[in-house]
């Protein structure tokens, strides 16, 4: 089944206020892909309208968020229900500084229903890097109830290698790289790519076939829906180099 995990909506600052989750699922779906995630700044709080969309659109919904630690590392924090997601969502921004957002320096940071109107906006910046150290992310993670993926592990900026000079050993169900084969040492963990979409026509541009037996994709799509063990031991079936 072809996955996408991680991906920005109109409430991540760097993203376009044109990349509402109802864009992000049409051109997902568009594009052929069943397996989807949104993963916002250091926010669940577009996962809502997300999970109406992917039902709509037979799109099996993967919740989460692009956490940002303190040593300025991006990891992906993934949830197979809302529920969970939001619960670490509320926890996180406990987390976030208290640094006043301006849209108009920083870009906007929009909360929008399935119908692209404007429900509410968070005022603090989520670009900031939480007071959580990267040592720290996956035990919470794993306490909420997800898997975590650090992000973009071969890309210059807010990546593991730039950030510590290297991938460090951690409870990673995976490791996303920009290309593939990695130009980094990724330590034998599975590793995929993702579209990291902060426009709508980022969507889909890094999807990859998330090796799922025949079994497993039919229970899947007929209960719109993946378990995280199941999606974890996809995962572990993935590319290792």
């Amino acid at each position: 089944m072809l996955a996408d995990l991680h991906n920005h909506s109109c409430l991540s600052p760097c993203g376009s206020l044109d990349l509402s989750p109802r864009v992000l699922v049409e051109e997902a779906a568009r594009r052929g892909i069943k397996i989807l995630a949104l993963t916002d700044h250091n926010t669940c709080a577009n996962c809502p309208s997300f999970a109406k969309l992917c039902v709509s659109y037979n799109i099996i919904p993967i919740f989460g968020m692009e956490a940002t630690t303190r040593e300025e590392v991006h990891v992906l924090c993934l949830f197979d229900t809302l529920e969970k997601a939001l619960s670490l969502g509320e926890y996180v921004h406990t987390l976030l500084p208290p640094i006043p957002h301006d849209p108009e320096r920083l870009g906007d940071q929009v909360i929008v229903n399935e119908h692209d109107e404007i429900e509410g906006e968070i005022d603090i910046y989520l670009g900031s890097a939480l007071e959580l150290g990267l040592d720290e992310i996956g035990p919470l993670v794993e306490q909420f109830g997800g898997l975590v993926i650090p992000a973009h592990v071969d890309r210059p900026a807010f990546s593991m290698t730039s950030q510590l000079g290297f991938v460090s050993a951690g409870p990673w169900s995976a490791l996303e790289c920009v290309r593939l084969p990695p130009t980094v040492q990724t330590l034998g963990y599975p590793l995929i790519t993702s579209s990291d979409a902060h426009y709508p026509e980022h969507v889909g541009r890094r999807a990859f076939e998330l090796p799922l037996h025949e079994r497993e994709c039919q229970q899947a799509l007929a209960a719109g829906k993946i378990d995280l063990p199941l999606l974890s031991a996809a995962l572990s079936r993935c590319r290792k180099d």
